[in-house]
């Protein structure tokens, strides 16, 4: 096998994505984040318990898991680093040209062309699946978001992070979101309480 028909260069840049922590949970003093990869396949999962019928559930699973792959070249760009949302596409689309163009081996290239429709589609929210997807990813995040608050028993308010719950739109979703932002309420009341007596 020629080197230009190896894998090894390939898993060898998504697996960045297993190292790489979500740079804004460092920004705000959490020890040890998330990964990229741990993120991915979160929403992977989710995506899977997808039950509206007019979303193919399995191109969902398809864009979760590659949506960030670009990441593993350009790093989790946040707004922290004064990008812009058009520089922050430019660079995650010349890696993602770069993943499945030049890393992939040529003789996957149709593999590679999905892998670039899917991380475009999730890009332009262009269908019903990446928007749910967004969503999911969304969602994900404040889930971690809560998780945080709860390992770190109330010492760190990750508020902050909340606009992305004005922007979820599937009811599916939106249900999850009622029920984690209710049991999430009831933490801080908690917290607050136990800091008064």
């Amino acid at each position: 096998m020629s080197v230009s028909q190896s894998i090894l260069p390939f898993l060898e840049t998504i697996s960045k994505l297993k190292s790489t922590p979500r740079t804004g949970w460092l920004y705000h003093g959490i020890e040890a984040p998330e990964s990229i990869a741990d993120h991915m396949h979160r929403m992977g999962i989710l995506t899977l318990l997808c039950n509206d019928p007019a979303i193919n559930k399995d191109r969902c699973v398809k864009i979760a898991i590659v949506h960030d792959l670009a990441e593993s070249i350009v790093g989790d760009i946040t707004p922290h680093e004064n990008v812009s949302k058009e520089e922050k596409h430019r660079l995650e689309m010349e890696a993602m040209n770069k993943i499945t163009k030049e890393i992939l081996p040529s003789n996957l290239a149709m593999n590679a062309e999905e892998i670039r429709e899917l991380f475009l589609e999730y890009e332009h929210a262009s269908t019903s699946e990446a928007k749910f997807v967004k969503d999911i990813d969304k969602f994900e995040m404040l889930a971690q978001m809560f998780e945080y608050e709860k390992k770190y028993q109330g010492t760190k308010d990750l508020s902050q992070f909340s606009w992305a719950s004005q922007l979820i739109k599937h009811s599916q979703v939106k249900g999850w979101l009622q029920d984690l932002m209710t049991e999430r309420e009831a933490f801080w009341k908690t917290v607050k309480g136990n800091s008064e007596i």
